[in-house]
């Protein structure tokens, strides 16, 4: 009886609930309701303010890229389509005379109109994509004339940009750096001025199926105001146009980015020219040394004559072997010839002198007085001059001095400083008549000819040049 009433209790209770739970229940369905339809209206209006921003996550259908062959050019079949090209240059990399090329990182901008990837819109809004969408469509296959090397910048991703407007209209940006031949002239160097250029074309299509062209004319060709270079000033950039014809293939469009370059001089004064006519000037010192001194005047002409041979081997592994003489060639070699004449003038001197001594010794049956046997031998044996007479007179000079001092000790010392200065004058006095009257007169006429030919030489050079 207890379990028969504590049943129909709960019986009682639960139908009692039981209608609160299903009101419950439709209420939040009513809700989910009025939230979906609200999310309805709102797509609705995205719909009718712009149709890109609704579909933009279905661009295959929005430009219609399944339903178009775009392995084939824009309208094939008819004229030739437009492609206008911008470039910004960013930098010059490098310019190499070695390999005789140049790399230059730019920004290259192609422009043409592909009706296939035309869409609706009412805002004239572009859609931008990167480079996952340029595989699927038609871009011009525009290759580097000339080039060596050539990469895409791929940092963080590839540095490719695809803009496509409703009336279908396309931009194409991409980062590129190129390695590409410059024809040097190096006559000059390195007081020369080098014109380099990077030539544009279509690899595939001819001018019957696509025509180049620069975009805004001389003005499609932007470069940035701090490209600077090491050894060269950038003058001048511009953009060009021509043809190219191929045998076998027809006339193609080519464009030209153009740019003139000129050496900085100043590295190469400090580091060739001057060091030359150093070794130059260095090479006439010879000339006041006394005709005996055979060590001192052979050793600084064999030095003179290696260091002119170390420059322009230096110079020479910097530069491309080519066939023809380079400006820094006629001013090393002439410099060279002058240092090597100054050690064939001294063996003239040296010849001359011993034909002439023998001829005197031949003559009177002894050495001329200038010289004899002893001041020759100690001459070539230490490289310096002995005469008998500078002897003699040190002697004399000493033994007065010796005889001054026992006669004089009550003298005070400012007489003995007036006899030292004396006998330093006197002895000065003496070597330098020696000096001037041992010459040779080659030696005393290539003071003179030597600097004044060096100095004309230059003059030609320079002016000629420069």
């Amino acid at each position: 009886m207890i379990l028969a009433s504590l049943l129909v209790v709960f019986t009682c209770v639960w139908i009692a609930l039981t209608p609160d739970a299903s009101a419950a229940s439709e209420i939040k369905k009513e809700r989910r309701s009025s939230s979906m339809k609200r999310t309805r209206k709102q797509e609705a209006r995205m719909r009718e303010d712009d149709s890109t921003k609704a579909w933009l996550l279905q661009y295959n259908q929005l430009l219609q890229i399944e339903d178009h062959d775009f392995a084939m050019r824009p309208g094939f079949g008819g004229s030739p389509v437009p492609v206008g090209i911008d470039v910004q240059v960013e930098s010059i990399d490098s310019i190499s005379e070695v390999n005789m090329d140049f790399t230059m990182t730019f920004y290259l901008r192609h422009y043409w109109k592909d009706e296939r990837l035309s869409f609706p819109s009412t805002t004239n809004k572009s859609m931008t994509f990167d480079h996952r969408l340029i595989k699927k469509i038609w871009v011009p296959d525009i290759f580097f004339v000339h080039s060596k090397r050539s990469f895409i910048h791929d940092t963080t991703v590839e540095n490719m940009m695809l803009r496509v407007y409703p009336d279908g209209n396309v931009l194409f940006s991409l980062r590129i750096t190129v390695s590409a031949m410059c024809f040097m002239d190096f006559s000059r160097f390195p007081l020369d001025t080098q014109n380099c250029s990077l030539e544009l074309e279509s690899y595939a299509y001819t001018e019957e199926d696509l025509m180049l062209y620069w975009k805004r004319g001389n003005k499609s060709l932007n470069t940035d105001e701090h490209i600077s270079l090491s050894q060269f000033f950038t003058e001048e950039f511009s953009a060009s146009s021509g043809f190219a014809f191929y045998s076998s293939t027809g006339w193609y469009n080519r464009l030209f980015i153009n740019f003139v370059l000129r050496r900085h001089i100043f590295f190469f004064v400090l580091q060739t020219y001057f060091p030359a006519m150093l070794m130059v000037m260095l090479s006439w010192v010879s000339f006041w040394i006394d005709q005996r001194a055979v060590p001192a005047r052979v050793s600084l002409g064999i030095t003179t004559v290696l260091t002119m041979s170390t420059i322009i081997s230096g110079m020479s592994a910097s530069m491309p072997q080519v066939s023809y003489i380079k400006a820094v060639d006629v001013y090393l070699w002439v410099s060279s010839l002058f240092v090597f004449l100054s050690v064939i003038e001294y063996a003239a001197v040296n010849y001359l002198t011993t034909v002439e001594e023998r001829e005197q010794f031949n003559k009177t049956g002894k050495l001329s007085g200038m010289y004899n046997i002893d001041t020759v031998q100690a001459m070539a044996f230490d490289g310096c001059y002995h005469d008998s007479k500078t002897e003699m007179d040190q002697t004399s000079f000493s033994l007065h001095s010796e005889e001054n001092s026992i006669r004089g000790r009550s003298t005070d010392s400012p007489s003995t400083d007036s006899s030292q200065i004396k006998r330093r004058q006197s002895l000065g006095e003496h070597v330098g008549r020696i000096i001037l009257e041992n010459n040779h007169v080659i030696d005393t006429y290539s003071r003179i000819f030597f600097p004044t030919v060096y100095i004309i030489f230059n003059l030609f050079y320079w002016g000629i040049y420069v």
